[in-house]
């Protein structure tokens, strides 16, 4: 018998190898995903504008990267004693203008440069809403918690989004390496505030928009996360408290089908030993200057000593 419905991820013709470079960007879940990478020790860049959830203020910030064009005070604006960048997660604010360019212009050259020696990109689309500053007349990344009067929301277009999607994939096509692999997914977590009628349309047109511009393209692929959640692990218990956001185990399911489907086995095992030695380093001891502990700790460095002769890049 039979007691749900498992969404298969086809196993990808190229294999994600163990020195390969993985840029992600987008919503909460690139992050999920990234944070999986780095314990695994594969080499991986992350939102360098933040968390992002629309289409439209991707493909811009992809656009800044590509360019590696910084930002100067004229792109900024001042709110409660910050100084804000309306395309970035609140992370980057601080008091003063020189702080907030540095940290902005600093992450675009690291993520201009991370890029040309990309082979994997990850973009994860949330929703399908934008808002829209009245004072700039601009689509916004992040309202900041500035006041609902200043902005104007609606759905972005069908073709807005094709567009966006469409200019993202030729951006990161021309400055990643040669045959670089776009894996597009749709957020799981439902934007309850938008409502739950709305939430699903906003979902419908990043599916669709997708699904038409994957077709066009070489060596770009979609993987079924948002469906995964919604039909194959159907089920609150698979929900953080929030009933919104996917559980710890829920993102492991997700994470193990995604490995399954594009790890090559040197990466597999190489990953899950690597996960195995994170494990064991968050390991708190009684008494640290222990002979047994010591011990431990030398086991471990020859463990990370045999990892490190697989790859070229430095791990732990």
């Amino acid at each position: 018998m039979k007691f749900r419905t498992e969404v298969q991820i086809p196993v990808s013709d190229t294999a994600l190898e163990i020195d390969d470079r993985v840029f992600s960007i987008g919503s909460c879940f690139a992050s999920e995903i990234s944070d999986l990478l780095k314990t695994g020790q594969i080499q991986t860049l992350n939102n360098p504008f933040g968390t992002i959830f629309n289409p439209f203020s991707i493909n811009q910030a992809v656009k800044k990267l590509y360019h590696s064009e910084f930002y100067a005070e004229d792109d900024l604006i001042k709110f409660n004693e910050e100084v804000i960048s309306l395309d970035h997660h609140s992370k980057f604010n601080s008091r003063f203008v020189h702080q907030t360019l540095e940290k902005i212009n600093a992450e675009i050259e690291l993520g201009n440069r991370f890029l040309q020696e990309t082979n994997w990109v990850i973009i994860t689309y949330g929703t399908s809403f934008v808002y829209e500053f009245m004072p700039k007349k601009k689509l916004v990344a992040n309202c900041h918690k500035i006041p609902g009067k200043y902005f104007e929301k609606r759905l972005l277009t069908h073709l807005e989004i094709t567009d966006a999607v469409y200019e993202t994939v030729t951006l990161l096509k021309d400055i990643c390496k040669e045959n670089v692999q776009i894996l597009f997914t749709v957020s799981p977590v439902r934007h309850t505030k938008d409502g739950m009628v709305e939430n699903n349309l906003s979902k419908a047109k990043l599916i669709a928009a997708i699904h038409e511009i994957l077709p066009e393209f070489d060596n770009c692929h979609y993987l079924p996360v948002y469906e995964i959640l919604m039909d194959d692990l159907r089920d609150y218990r698979f929900y953080k408290e929030d009933l919104i956001h996917p559980s710890r185990q829920a993102v492991q399911y997700i994470w193990e089908k995604f490995g399954s489907a594009y790890f090559s086995d040197e990466t597999m095992d190489f990953v899950e030993e690597n996960f195995k030695i994170a494990k064991a380093l968050d390991h708190k001891p009684a008494d640290e200057k222990s002979p047994k502990h010591q011990e431990f700790l030398s086991t471990i460095e020859k463990r990370i000593a045999a990892q490190q002769t697989k790859v070229k890049h430095k791990i732990f």
